[in-house]
């Protein structure tokens, strides 16, 4: 039996909430589904268990879901989000983006394709609505910019770039490792080694980086 996993759903509307729970319920990967109808609440959620990843609505009353996202990747630094929304403004998407969520995802997703989402989140992929991710490519180079090329700046290996444009794509530590035929260990080296020179906490924040400092090429 692998690996099971305890989630936190964060969502006002109890319907809602009720479709989720019975969607994610019966999927191998999952221990136990734990509910918030607000931000606090998803706060004495994870306080009280030991949850791995959220799902997280936007539109929530009091304090909002971007607020609530950010204060949750504050604290617990570990755990991935996925903010599952009717809502696109530019810039809560980016705002989010920079609390270092995991995917973004319209509500108009299927249960398989959102049960398959949550699997590739937990492995480590990335994922962000074709919706929404103009916001993050569109997203202006820093005025402090060198002339530098980026990856002298960051003093990036041939070897980080391209495990760095792997896991900007979404990819796992599996997959790259499969991609680039080097081990899991090696990858994990890699991206260690990436999140240090970009001086960035995840691999979420590291991918964001890459798009909007245009580090890539």
């Amino acid at each position: 039996m692998g690996k099971k996993y305890n989630i936190l759903i964060v969502e006002d509307h109890a319907l809602t909430r009720f479709a989720l729970k019975t969607s994610l319920r019966d999927a191998d990967f999952v221990e136990n589904v734990y509910e918030a109808s607000c931000a606090q609440e998803a706060y004495e959620q994870l306080a009280l268990n030991e949850i791995q990843l959220v799902i997280m609505d936007l539109g929530l009353p009091g304090v909002n879901g971007v607020k609530a996202t950010q204060e949750i990747k504050k604290m617990h630094k570990k755990v991935k989000v996925i903010v599952l929304t009717s809502h696109n403004e530019e810039d809560e998407v980016i705002k989010c983006l920079e609390a270092g969520i995991s995917a973004y995802c319209s509500k108009d997703i299927k249960p398989d394709k959102l049960i398959e989402l949550i699997r590739d989140i937990l492995g480590g992929s990335l994922w962000f609505d074709s919706a929404v991710s103009q916001y993050v490519l569109n997203t202006k180079r820093p005025a402090s910019a060198s002339s530098l090329k980026k990856d002298d700046l960051y003093n990036l290996t041939l070897k980080e770039k391209k495990v760095l444009s792997l896991l900007a794509d979404g990819n796992s530590n599996l997959q790259i490792a499969k991609k680039l035929n080097i081990s899991v260990n090696t990858t994990k080296v890699h991206v260690c080694n990436i999140l240090q020179k970009l001086s960035v906490d995840d691999r979420t924040q590291a991918a964001i980086k890459a798009i909007k400092e245009n580090i890539l090429g």
